[in-house]
């Protein structure tokens, strides 16, 4: 049964109210000034608090703010016999599901708290659905994830073989062939394990490998492993910096793929013939990497938006890009 709490400075209020609803079989507790039914409130773990506008110390509205603070699911109604427009939206501005002056009828009292409850049960079933919908989505994932990652691996131990001259010699032009599709399959290997850390990121699920790394040879792996793709589209790909950065403690994996992200957007999203420039800054204890490109850019009413979730800016000269 629910637990319900009335804070009112009035005793004939907090009587009254107490007698209707012990009557609908409620868990009903009472507070005659604020503080006391912010800390009965933490103790009963209340459903629902009526509350009264205008109370001596602690005001309503204030204690809205707290309940709120405390348990934004916390229905709460307010309670006045002073009910003016600007009060009625202030309490709805600290969260208020709704207004009930008085004087009152139990009947109101009646309606308005189970239709209060009722909405918690249906915010609350929500929430329940929300965080089961998740779970069964990073379930999934995990589960492709790995079906996807099994027999590519396969796949790539025969090419290994096939290769390696174990099943007999290998033509030049087939060899070329071979290495071409072992390259993509590398690559979807390399998106599937990315997938599947994403996933457990968001899941809160992620262990990272933390170790003293050096950022200049992290990057000059990113940079020589990205050589090709700048190349076909004749795009100059450099980084500056003369520094000897030293080490600093990081996931060497993480980090390489945020540098090898960034630095593909430099390039997809870049001009034929375009740069793109990795700089390396240290300052005392502070290091600072600036990737910067000549490509398309990003509109000023896009940026609010570029660390949203498979958020990709809308334009023409982005809509054929793969990425």
């Amino acid at each position: 049964m629910a637990n319900i709490l009335i804070i009112d400075d009035e005793e004939s209020v907090r009587d009254s109210c107490s007698y209707v609803l012990i009557k609908e079989k409620y868990n009903v507790e009472t507070a005659g000034d604020g503080e006391t039914g912010l800390n009965k409130l933490k103790e009963i773990k209340a459903d629902l608090a009526l509350v009264d506008l205008k109370m001596p110390g602690l005001g309503g509205i204030e204690v809205l703010k707290k309940i709120r603070d405390i348990d934004p699911d916390i229905i709460t109604i307010v309670i006045t016999g002073f009910a003016t427009i600007d009060s009625a939206v202030d309490s709805m501005k600290e969260g208020a599901y709704d207004f009930l002056p008085k004087p009152f009828t139990p009947d109101e009292l009646r309606f308005i708290v189970r239709r209060g409850l009722e909405k918690r049960k249906l915010a609350l079933e929500a929430a329940a659905l929300r965080e089961e919908k998740k779970r069964i989505e990073e379930n999934f994932i995990t589960l492709v994830t790995h079906e996807l990652r099994t027999p590519l691996a396969d796949i790539q131990q025969y090419f290994e073989v096939i290769l390696g001259g174990i099943t007999g010699e290998v033509e030049v032009r087939q060899r070329k062939i071979l290495e071409k599709v072992r390259e993509r399959i590398d690559t979807l290997l390399k998106l599937i394990n990315d997938w599947l850390d994403i996933t457990l990121i968001k899941a809160g699920e992620f262990v990272g490998n933390f170790e003293l790394v050096d950022i200049t040879s992290i990057l000059t792996e990113v940079i020589s492993y990205m050589q090709p793709q700048a190349e076909l589209k004749k795009i100059t790909l450099k980084i500056d910096s003369s520094l000897s950065l030293g080490e600093v403690m990081g996931d060497k994996k993480s980090l390489k793929m945020m540098f090898t992200n960034l630095v593909s957007n430099g390039i997809k999203f870049n001009h034929e013939g375009g740069s793109v420039l990795v700089k390396v800054n240290k300052q005392e204890d502070d290091i600072t990497i600036v990737i910067s490109d000549t490509g398309i850019g990003i509109l000023k009413e896009d940026l609010p938006f570029i660390f949203d979730e498979f958020f990709r800016v809308k334009s023409d000269k982005t809509r054929h890009i793969i990425g």
